[in-house]
């Protein structure tokens, strides 16, 4: 029996996503508790999500580009201040291209669509629900209302990955949509994924497609229980451990290192080839 104390107090898509790539990676970041410093092009995301909350809180006419700019130039300087962007130590010359590389962001979004033309109901939505036998807790970037409808939406700010490695995106967006489900006896009708500088990825939601999202995140806490009660996290070395920041505590995550290194296989930005460089 898996001491219960043992266990989180929910699952949110990110630490389910975490804990199904490297059970290792999860449990230094959320029982050891380590610090796992934000990137730069997590913080540019971050920055345009906060820009694009505030733009979709105004009346719909008033979601201008113009807006936009406006908005970014008043929330800059809280969000230059914060502790995470300041670890960047970014100069002059860095910091105006984070500038500009958010701003792509933010104005993508215009060439996907009109965000003036968009009813929305809510942004930032907390859901806190329990799916299947799972306590969740999830943010939903924005909700919108399509012909009587609910829609999730979900912004991306990095690149659209290939088929191989979109489903743990779609597992993630499908949650929300299963926890707002949950909590308003209304089934959206879609799920969305608006990668900023490139497309959208829409998902209609049906009960079998939530069922499954729901099986998935029913199976990893299943698992997680069983990692908490033998205290047996593993490693699952790949290709994400040069972007690990555990990497160098982790016996398996530096020797995939050096085997990538050595067969030519481990690209020269990931952070954490520094470790074997």
């Amino acid at each position: 029996m898996v001491p219960v104390a043992d266990l989180p107090a929910y699952l949110s898509p990110s630490s389910a996503s975490s804990f199904d790539g490297c059970p290792r990676r999860w449990k230094s970041k959320y029982v050891d508790r380590l610090p796992e410093p934000s990137g730069e092009a997590a913080l540019v995301g971050s920055f345009a999500h906060l820009v694009l909350e505030h733009l979709c809180q105004l009346q719909g006419p008033e979601r201008t580009l113009d807006s936009a700019k406006t908005l970014a130039r008043a929330l800059w300087e809280g969000f230059e201040a914060d502790e995470d962007y300041r670890s960047l130590e970014l100069d002059a010359d860095a910091s105006r291209a984070f500038r500009w590389n958010a701003w792509q962001c933010i104005a993508g979004l215009w060439t996907l669509e009109d965000p003036a033309h968009v009813e929305v109901v809510s942004t930032e939505e907390k859901v806190r629900t329990t799916l299947g036998e799972v306590p969740f807790v999830g943010i939903i970037d924005r909700v919108d209302q399509v012909n009587d409808e609910l829609v999730v939406t979900d912004y991306k700010s990095g690149t659209l990955p290939g088929i191989r490695w979109r489903d743990d995106k779609i597992q993630q967006v499908l949650l929300y949509a299963a926890a707002l489900y949950e909590e308003t006896g209304e089934m959206p009708r879609s799920a969305r994924l608006i990668y900023l500088k490139q497309s959208i990825v829409d998902i209609p939601v049906t009960q079998v497609k939530l069922d499954e999202a729901v099986s998935q995140l029913s199976e990893s806490w299943q698992t997680l229980g069983e990692a908490c009660g033998s205290d047996t996290f593993d490693a699952k070395p790949g290709v994400l451990c040069g972007w690990c920041p555990f990497a160098d505590r982790c016996p398996e995550g530096r020797a995939e290192l050096t085997r990538r290194e050595a067969a030519g296989k481990l690209p020269a930005h990931a952070p954490a080839r520094s470790l074997v460089a």
